[in-house]
């Protein structure tokens, strides 16, 4: 289909097609491959069926017990390949990190968490791009968001949406008392501009002077960016850039992100409700993660599984954390589908 002259000029099936065939390329290369397996043991137990020499047989046992695993361990990939792919899989992602519980202590744990992905983001060879922040009066941030490019950027980042607790001294606390705060976290996958169709008299875009950080030229000139789409009252900033028409791409790209959230739950709802979803209301009572200083452990309450290395995942180690939850939601998926 791809091939086909007609779906060459239309951009938008093309992607979809390309999507398609990307996302069966995997599960066809382990069947060939489990193919190929099978059919070099159908021809040792041929061979071993009739008459050979003793060495002979106990090399051709050998090699048929190799294959008799190799078998099972491809059969037992093309079960996962075969699962039902999300279908943000492979999309860049914008991630919003807002200060919840906890006040001045939450707002440095929402800073924490943001040097954690970042970390995260770089061993994996992704790119981090800041689109707009507000930071608070003792160097922490009242939000932040930011974009994550590469490869399964969402495919890895998907699970940390929710509210992540902390438990530890803050440094603003004078008589050593440990307390609990909580930062809320979303992850929204991009969407590509063919994919939406945005009509510009549905936006209303406003420049205005950054309140940041960055120098005289962000300060003194007018360079952010808000867009509203006005038939959804959904609103996208970005003030980090120096230039108004580079904000004005990065707000863009919110706003896309932010609409197809919306579109993809099939809700005529704003981004408000759409973020409610993914990160509650920020109580510490909604966590899914815990980070507990005094004891360096990391809890993920989804999978009731406890990380004796907090140092090093905040430090953006994070591949163990997130293989036990995909391996948990591969699980509950074969489960469900009886493959």
């Amino acid at each position: 289909m791809i091939a086909r002259p007609e779906v060459a000029l239309d951009p938008r099936r093309l992607q979809e097609l390309a999507r398609e065939r990307a996302s069966l390329e995997e599960a066809v290369a382990r069947y060939r491959q489990y193919k190929a397996a099978s059919r070099e043991l159908s021809d040792l137990e041929a061979l071993l069926s009739g008459d050979v020499e003793p060495e002979m047989a106990d090399l051709a046992r050998q090699e048929r017990d190799a294959l008799k695993q190799r078998c099972a361990e491809l059969m037992g990939k093309l079960r996962l390949s075969l699962l039902p792919r999300d279908p943000n899989e492979g999309r860049d992602v914008i991630m919003e990190i807002r200060a919840g519980a906890g006040g001045e202590e939450a707002s440095l744990f929402a800073a924490d968490l943001f040097r954690m992905y970042s970390r995260y983001a770089q061993a994996k060879g992704w790119r981090v791009s800041l689109i707009d922040s507000s930071q608070s009066g003792i160097g922490g941030f009242k939000e932040i968001i930011f974009e994550v490019s590469g490869k399964s950027a969402f495919s890895k980042l998907k699970y940390e949406r929710g509210v992540h607790r902390v438990q530890r001294v803050p440094v603003t606390e004078s008589s050593g008392r440990i307390h609990t705060s909580t930062a809320t976290v979303a992850v929204l996958p991009e969407a590509d501009e063919i994919e939406l169709k945005i009509n510009p008299d549905d936006l209303k875009i406003d420049f205005f002077r950054s309140s940041g950080a960055g120098g005289q030229n962000v300060n003194k000139l007018t360079t952010a960016v808000r867009i509203t789409h006005l038939p959804t009252g959904i609103t996208a900033t970005c003030q980090d850039e120096r230039s108004q028409l580079r904000n004005k791409t990065k707000a863009m790209a919110v706003l896309r992100a932010r609409l197809l959230a919306v579109e993809q739950q099939k809700q005529s709802q704003t981004i408000e409700k759409e973020r409610r979803t993914q990160v509650g209301t920020g109580m510490r009572a909604e966590k899914i993660r815990t980070y507990n200083f005094p004891q360096e452990r990391v809890t993920d309450h989804r999978i009731n599984t406890t990380f004796h290395n907090l140092s090093r995942i905040l430090h953006g180690e994070l591949d163990e954390l997130i293989e036990a939850l995909s391996t948990r939601e591969q699980l509950e998926q074969l489960e469900t589908a009886r493959l």
